[in-house]
């Protein structure tokens, strides 16, 4: 018996609206709620000082060490990937000796969207290393300044050697991430430190690279497991990050809940989208960023960092002659707070001390 005209009309419509439900489903699914304002009703408070930004953003910051006005260094620091303005950690294992003696100044501030700093939509690179020097105008650092990036934060150092090299007087990246998508990568020693990874950062970073606007659902899908990273997981920890664990989260533990509070997107996400997309420029074509040698940058890196692969820190290191590479044997990706290690940056980069690695 034939289906009647109406009846086939009705099935149509319904098919229609169960399509159009569908597509308001998936598109709800991948949108990621605003940020929670610091400030704002129903905010986070304003616990920290803040400088107001030209663009209305407010960046908030943390500073320790000797005063400004009577300091013989002046350094900013940049936190990490699911850190924010108290995770200075070479300060970590930095005695107040060492602070005292030399005139040590550390600024340090929450990137934008992790703990009171306001979020950028519009991130990249670039606009990070203009706000690092935004905040140094504020707080009157002087012509020159030194910075110190560990992890994604050390990955933000590039850009600051790309856009405000004019500005520094010496440049710290500890175990930098690397963008596996620069172009100047060897494709074999890229793709190999790629597959290194867990199956879950591999995807994760795929999906951020290749499909940032699927960030937020793949990060908040229970399906798939998403970052190790955001995680915690313990898989990605060697013998030393073990060893040192306990001391890296007795050092968050007062104010974890802060980093976070905005919202998972515009801290943790973001930070991928923006760290591994397609960058407007490529590390590797840096030139020396100093006039008559009168700054350095160095890299420090453990070979048993399970986070970011040493074979592309080496390659960076050949490939940048000017830069001086310190590996650590043994080392893993929280080698800054071993005992000791503060103390032996700080000499290193600041008075050009040598030990032995």
């Amino acid at each position: 018996m034939a289906e009647s005209p109406a009846i086939s009309g009705i099935t149509g419509k319904i098919l229609v609206i169960f399509f159009i439900g569908f597509l308001a489903f998936v598109y709800q699914s991948i949108q990621p709620p605003p940020p929670k304002i610091c400030g704002s009703p129903n905010g986070p408070a304003i616990t920290a000082p803040r400088i107001k930004l030209s663009d209305g953003r407010h960046l908030a910051y943390k500073e320790q060490g000797v005063p400004k006005d009577q300091a013989q260094y002046r350094i900013v620091f940049i936190h990490g990937f699911d850190g924010c303005k108290h995770d200075v950690v070479f300060a970590t294992s930095l005695s107040p000796g060492v602070i005292e003696s030399l005139g040590i100044y550390i600024v340090s501030f929450d990137r934008p969207g992790y703990g009171e700093s306001d979020s950028h939509p519009q991130r990249t690179p670039k606009s990070l290393a203009l706000d690092i020097e935004e905040l140094a105008d504020q707080l009157k650092l002087g012509s020159k300044f030194y910075v110190v990036g560990y992890s994604m934060g050390g990955q933000v150092v590039w850009g600051c050697l790309k856009y405000i090299p004019h500005r520094l007087a010496g440049a710290v990246l500890l175990t930098p991430v690397v963008n596996y998508w620069w172009p100047n990568f060897p494709a074999n020693l890229s793709r190999k430190s790629y597959y290194d990874q867990l199956l879950p950062d591999q995807w994760t970073l795929r999906v951020a690279h290749y499909l940032p606007w699927l960030t937020y659902w793949w990060n908040t899908q229970k399906f798939f497991p998403s970052s190790s990273v955001a995680a915690h997981s313990p898989d990605i920890l060697f013998t030393q990050d073990m060893q040192l664990a306990p001391k890296f989260a007795d050092s968050q533990e007062q104010y974890r809940a802060q980093i976070r509070q905005q919202g998972e997107f515009e801290s943790l996400h973001r930070d991928a989208m923006v760290g591994f997309g397609t960058w407007e420029f490529d590390p590797m074509d840096l030139k020396y960023p100093f006039d008559k040698n009168e700054g350095s940058v160095h890299i420090w890196q453990g070979d048993e960092d399970g986070l970011v692969p040493v074979i592309l820190q080496r390659y960076i290191a050949q490939k940048l002659s000017w830069i001086q590479y310190h590996e650590i044997e043994g080392g893993g990706h929280l080698f800054p707070y071993a005992d000791g290690m503060g103390d032996k940056i700080v000499k290193t980069f600041l008075l050009g001390e040598n030990f032995v690695l």
